[in-house]
């Protein structure tokens, strides 16, 4: 398990952290600017000293102020993504990733092949630092600190000075780093896409401290964190299937317990397991199945809860097939159609609703030749 339970006095933040969280997969830390999501990182990785607790991972103790243990920050063997590469700018790309890989101590779990395959660089090796985009850059970063061996990655907003194209193309990365390795992440963002792609666990902090943790699906569908992931951002993660793809129409089927979902065309095989985020604002609620309406996606289901938010605005949270809708509508719309639970309802999603940061993932093919050879 990552243990982490700290207390710190910062000049504008008390800081009072307790998580834990599996030592496999990925773990979102999530919240607004300032709210001590990068000092909570920065405790771990030995850059900032806690006045209090502990801070272990596994059987490894970093920091226990009851058992005076502090490790130096070279002794904690953690691999750190910033949100700049910080690449040596004299080395060349490949000198870069040996740089870490030399360095590390004890077994060589990942070689420079596999990380650099992994990371689709193999064609940028020669270069130096700035002959690189912006994303390449990131790859780059990510890969020198996987060879230096890590117990643990922590990422800090590596997407935060990316365009949005190299945004999407960066996660799909990450998504390969998180399933194809065995190392721990802990992810830093404040922006809520990021987390639903990426995310295993989720950690919400807000004003130094802890909101909620847990799974991904349950934190992020729990009503009392709306309002830190913010009114228009919040909404239901479904796992779905993808089940067929109509070239024709650049459209793809995903099913899931509560029927289907037509989404643009994802470049996924049919079979492949993927998370659908779907937004509270992009769902709409009739109480009849329309026929008359350009809206494909029409999913019949039962009205679970009415929560009323900030301004003119009621949450609903609607049961579709064993998945749970959740659509955010004004209440004079939920006065006006009588809503209450246990009401059967449609639920009425746009395909165009759904987009890269929000389907899936699209892996790239990778080339199995070792760079080295």
């Amino acid at each position: 398990m990552i243990e982490v339970r700290f207390g710190k006095q910062l000049p504008n933040l008390l800081l009072d952290i307790d998580f834990s969280a599996p030592s496999q997969g990925l773990t979102a830390l999530f919240g607004r600017s300032g709210s001590g999501k990068t000092s909570i990182v920065q405790a771990i990785a030995g850059g900032l000293k806690p006045d209090s607790g502990r801070i272990a991972i596994g059987d490894r103790v970093f920091f226990d102020k009851a058992g005076g243990i502090d490790l130096d920050i070279h002794r904690r063997n953690i691999g750190y993504v910033f949100q700049d590469s910080r690449l040596f700018p004299h080395l060349t790309v490949r000198n870069n990733l040996l740089f870490g890989y030399k360095r590390a101590p004890g077994e060589h779990r990942f070689d420079l092949g596999t990380v650099v395959n992994l990371l689709d660089i193999s064609s940028l090796l020669d270069r130096r630092p700035h002959h690189l985009s912006g994303g390449e850059r990131q790859r780059v970063a990510i890969g020198r600190a996987l060879l230096a061996q890590p117990t643990l990655l922590l990422m800090d907003e590596p997407l935060s000075s990316l365009d949005p194209p190299r945004k999407s193309e960066l996660l799909s990365y990450i998504e390969g780093v998180r399933d194809e390795l065995q190392v721990p992440i802990l992810y830093i963002s404040h922006a809520f896409n990021e987390v639903v792609r990426l995310a295993d666990q989720l950690v919400i902090v807000d004003a130094g401290r802890v909101v909620l943790c847990g799974p991904l699906m349950d934190v992020a569908s729990d009503t009392t964190v709306a309002p830190l992931i913010g009114r228009f951002d919040a909404g239901s993660i479904i796992e779905c299937t993808v089940a067929t793809h109509d070239n024709d129409v650049e459209l793809s089927t995903l099913g899931f317990s509560g029927g289907q979902l037509r989404v643009p065309r994802v470049d996924l095989a049919i079979g492949t397991r993927v998370r659908v985020r779907i937004r509270s604002r992009d769902v709409a609620i009739s109480l009849s199945r329309p026929m008359d309406v350009s809206i494909t996606n029409r999913l019949p289901g039962t009205l679970l809860s009415l929560t009323p938010r900030d301004g003119p605005y009621v949450d609903a949270h609607i049961d579709v097939g064993g998945a749970t809708v959740r659509a955010l509508i004004t209440r004079e719309s939920s006065g006006r159609l009588g809503l209450e639970p246990g009401l059967k309802v449609w639920a009425l999603i746009k395909t165009v609703a759904f987009d890269s940061r929000s389907v899936g993932f699209i892996r790239r093919a990778r080339s199995t030749t070792s760079p080295l050879e």
